[in-house]
């Protein structure tokens, strides 16, 4: 697998390469094509200056005067009768002939055979019905190239030399701080906490440590929820297994008088259907969180849900004293009728448990695009602290078991996942009259 670093470094070196090939060929082009015309300039102003020179012999006397041009330029002398002499007297054709004899000057580039290759070529119409011609093969122009050429291969090599080591440095210090980063989220998947993330100046790099510092920190409260929680269970079923192996004991070493044995059957009974409950809500928590936990929709009548709930805990509402209300009118929608009476359900037993006698348990059913069922108790409503904590799991039961009557601590942690499986919404506020209201929002 390739590391970060050697990628980082392979794009550096793959840049450099195509930047130095692309910038050595554009740098040797123009480099070319100012030589070329540099000669080219040079090559026309010696002629102009030889033209005017007066009374030119010969070819010689022409080569003399020719001593500041170019290295390896060739020159000729075309007399006024249409003789021509001097060593670049080869490259002399009728069409120069013809363009000197109107008095034109020429510049051109034709080839000067296999040996010479192209050939620069500057004539000018001279004083006294004479012409000179310079001739300068491009391989000496060539030869000059190639020491500039040279210096700029040098100067692109030691340039290829050192994006390649910056870009191994570049790729280090970028990949530094994602790598400490790998070993952090390590060592946090190891189970470690409080593992301090490195800094890193990057903006991109720092969002990821600051999203594992805040991974970290959550984890630490989950966790601590997560034991504070299975103390409150392991507790809550040792007490009644307490109190079950008491009585069994009893029974079994005969301790138990015949006239007491229903008020014993009768506490074992109590006692086993609260493990029951416990167990219960456990295992459903679980399936909750399981991912093929499935949702069964339908068209579902939820005034009738509603009503047919209010039915069910009509008794033990009238056994503790608190009246039940109902008011519910709307239309179908599709959901799960199960899990949305389930959720009911579990609604109601909770308003129960806090509403003491003579107070009102509400329930309603609003319905305007989406669907809306509230449930409100006549209990001591929440502190505001509560609130934000209302649907974890046991956080409650902890901190009010010694001070009012509570159930397993699952029960609105069950409902709040079951309305997220049915796509809807659960929240808990203070009613203004006291009291608590929960409101379930579905689509």
């Amino acid at each position: 697998m390739r590391t970060l670093r050697g990628r980082i470094t392979a794009v550096t070196v793959v840049v450099a390469v195509i930047a130095v090939v692309i910038t050595g060929l554009i740098s040797l082009q123009l480099v070319r094509a100012s030589t070329t015309q540099e000669a080219r300039d040079q090559l026309s102003a010696q002629a102009d200056v030889l033209a005017k020179v007066p009374r030119l012999a010969s070819a010689a006397e022409l080569s003399d005067k020719a001593s500041l041009a170019v290295g390896g330029t060739q020159v000729a002398l075309v007399r006024s009768d249409g003789q021509v002499e001097g060593a670049a007297s080869a490259y002399v054709d009728s069409r120069i002939l013809a363009a000197l004899e109107r008095g034109e000057s020429v510049s051109t580039t034709r080839r000067g055979g296999a040996m010479l290759g192209r050939v620069m070529i500057e004539a000018r119409p001279a004083q006294g019905g004479n012409a000179v011609l310079l001739a300068l093969p491009l391989t000496s122009v060539d030869r000059a190239l190639g020491a500039a050429t040279m210096r700029i291969l040098i100067a692109l090599g030691i340039g290829l030399v050192v994006a390649i080591v910056g870009g191994s440095l570049l790729a280090r210090r970028l990949s530094r701080p994602l790598t400490e980063t790998a070993a952090a989220a390590r060592r946090l998947a190891s189970g470690e906490r409080g593992v301090r993330m490195p800094g890193s100046p990057t903006t991109e790099i720092a969002a990821v440590t600051d999203a594992l510092a805040s991974l970290d920190a959550a984890l630490v409260t989950s966790e601590a929820r997560q034991r504070e929680f299975l103390l409150s269970i392991s507790h809550e079923l040792r007490t009644p297994l307490t109190a079950v192996r008491g009585y069994a004991e009893a029974m079994a070493d005969g301790l138990v008088p015949p006239a007491d044995v229903l008020s014993v059957g009768a506490t074992l009974v109590a006692e086993t259907e609260r493990l029951d409950r416990f167990v219960g809500d456990l295992l459903e928590l679980a399936r909750l969180e399981a991912d093929d936990f499935t949702i069964a929709h339908a068209a579902t009548d939820v005034t009738a849900l509603l009503t047919e709930a209010a039915t069910a805990w009509q008794g033990r509402a009238a056994s503790a004293g608190v009246l039940l209300e109902v008011s519910a009118a709307g239309y179908p929608i599709s959901t799960d009728a199960r899990r949305v009476r389930q959720v009911i359900d579990g609604l109601i037993e909770n308003a129960l448990r806090v509403s003491p006698a003579g107070s009102m348990i509400s329930l309603r059913l609003v319905q305007n695009g989406r669907t809306r069922i509230e449930v409100q108790d006549g209990g001591p409503g929440f502190a505001p602290e509560d609130l934000a904590v209302a649907f974890d799991r046991g956080v409650l039961r902890a901190r009010y078991r010694d001070i009012r009557p509570v159930g397993t601590g699952l029960g609105l942690s069950i409902a709040s996942r079951l309305v997220a499986r049915l796509g809807g919404t659960i929240s808990v506020a203070n009613a203004p009259g006291g009291g608590a209201v929960f409101t379930v929002e579905l689509p």
